[in-house]
């Protein structure tokens, strides 16, 4: 039986709301090890900011990272999934849409984040990608 996102997915992903600054986002994905986090509005996904769009769209523009809020920069037109559909499902959205990682919503609430790590260990736990995405993040 395919195993479903629920099974997957990293569970209560970090989320701040739109008026964070990037000096703040950047601090809590150090904190936590991670490369996204999801912006939030009264419990509802309103984007998705990597440190990728960080640095593209605020240090590369010279932004100023304390005064910059997380609304200004981050991706609204998100792709999601549901926690019940198929893993496989998810692979399928992540190459179509040539995404990293996918936040799982229940209606327009997030509830976790799968990503294209988390689908590589639970694919194949030997693969290159699954070993790097089993490390501890960079210090």
């Amino acid at each position: 039986m395919a195993q479903k996102v629920n099974e997957v997915m990293t569970p209560v992903p970090v989320a701040v709301s739109p008026d964070t600054s990037l000096v703040e986002v950047g601090d809590l994905m150090r904190r936590h090890g991670i490369g996204d986090v999801l912006v939030v509005h009264e419990g509802r996904l309103r984007g998705l900011v990597t440190d990728r769009d960080i640095v593209v769209r605020a240090v590369a523009a010279q932004r100023d990272m304390a005064a910059t809020k997380v609304a200004e920069i981050c991706s609204t037109n998100m792709i999601t999934i549901t926690p019940g559909e198929d893993a496989d499902a998810a692979v399928r959205l992540m190459r179509r849409h040539a995404v990293r990682r996918l936040p799982v919503v229940d209606g327009d609430r997030p509830i976790g984040m799968v990503s294209i790590g988390d689908l590589a260990v639970q694919r194949d736990e030997r693969s290159a990608l699954a070993d790097i995405s089993a490390e501890p993040p960079n210090t």
